[in-house]
């Protein structure tokens, strides 16, 4: 799990506190409940909590409960018995059985619908369970920790989550600040990340120079960690050699107005974005899907914007 321990940097006084959290729940058996904004980490602490205890060489299992229909979920969560619905050929175990003695993490748990909700709630409770279409109760083992960066609270006021589900789970939370809360974490990723992309790109030498820096230090990182590591792999592919400049990072990080002298030099935010998605698919040669990745965001959202601005 040692890759784990690096990914997880705690630089800032507010990561620590995290971190000082994080290390004092490892083993607790209880429910864990992770929020923070989208990109902050909460599920590298949570792979990172699972590679400190002593469920370490027990599965890691993790369910998206906000992709998946609402069909599939307890059917991926619970398993189902052959002849369980149409299509059930066969049977099948679900997430929390093959989760075993390990972790079990419910990412974005508050896209669950009510009745989904209503039937965690009874597993955490009573511990047991049964797959779809069948009789026989299986204990549950795993180690379940729940993510989400929508607030619950106003949800349960809102009626799309459960009360009772939600005091469930609240019980050991752990909040991860945003990145722009926690600054002196953004240098100590950055290098991380140019450690584990640089020699993808080519680049096994590949470092900030001091504007670049300065760039990263001062942006506001509204997606986070999950932002940061795109705009390292951005510059990496628009680098001309192993020191990495201002120009080669989206232009969107330098977007901030440094005085009202400066307004006048400013693009738009779309021309910022159709200027960056240009120059991402001529360093790919158009290739949609490495290009998506590149940008931190979908196949489909590439595909629309590429379309409205006219990139064909």
């Amino acid at each position: 799990m040692s890759d784990l321990e690096v990914l997880w940097v705690a630089e800032d006084p507010g990561s620590r506190r995290v971190l000082e959290f994080a290390q004092k729940v490892v083993d607790a058996p209880t429910t864990l409940l992770v929020t923070g904004e989208s990109g902050t980490g909460k599920d590298q602490l949570a792979r990172w909590i699972h590679g400190q205890g002593a469920r370490r060489d027990s599965p890691f299992l993790k369910i998206d409960c906000a992709s998946l229909p609402r069909g599939l979920v307890e059917s991926e969560l619970f398993g189902h018995e052959r002849g369980a619905f149409t299509g059930a050929v066969a049977r099948k175990p679900g997430r929390l059985e093959m989760a075993g003695n390990g972790t079990m993490v419910l990412d974005e748990v508050a896209a669950l619908d009510l009745d989904a909700q209503a039937k965690l709630l009874r597993v955490l409770e009573e511990r047991t369970f049964e797959r779809l279409g069948g009789t026989e109760s299986l204990h549950l083992n795993a180690r379940v920790v729940a993510l989400t960066n929508a607030d619950l609270e106003k949800a349960v006021r809102a009626g799309r989550f459960r009360e009772d589900l939600f005091f469930r789970l609240n019980v050991l939370v752990l909040a991860v600040p945003p990145l722009r809360d926690r600054r002196s974490d953004v240098l100590p990723l950055a290098a991380c990340f140019l450690h584990r992309l640089g020699p993808v790109h080519g680049r096994a030498d590949a470092r900030l120079d001091s504007a670049s820096a300065q760039l990263l230090e001062d942006y506001s990182w509204p997606g986070n960690v999950r932002e940061l590591k795109n705009a390292i792999e951005h510059a990496l592919v628009f680098a001309s050699d192993s020191t990495l400049t201002p120009q080669n990072f989206p232009a969107i990080l330098g977007a901030a107005p440094q005085g009202a002298g400066s307004l006048a030099g400013l693009s738009s935010l779309e021309d910022m974005e159709k200027d960056a998605i240009r120059a991402t698919l001529e360093a790919t040669h158009f290739k949609i899907a490495r290009s998506a990745e590149i940008l931190g965001i979908s196949r489909k959202t590439l595909l629309d914007k590429r379309k409205k601005y006219g990139l064909i």
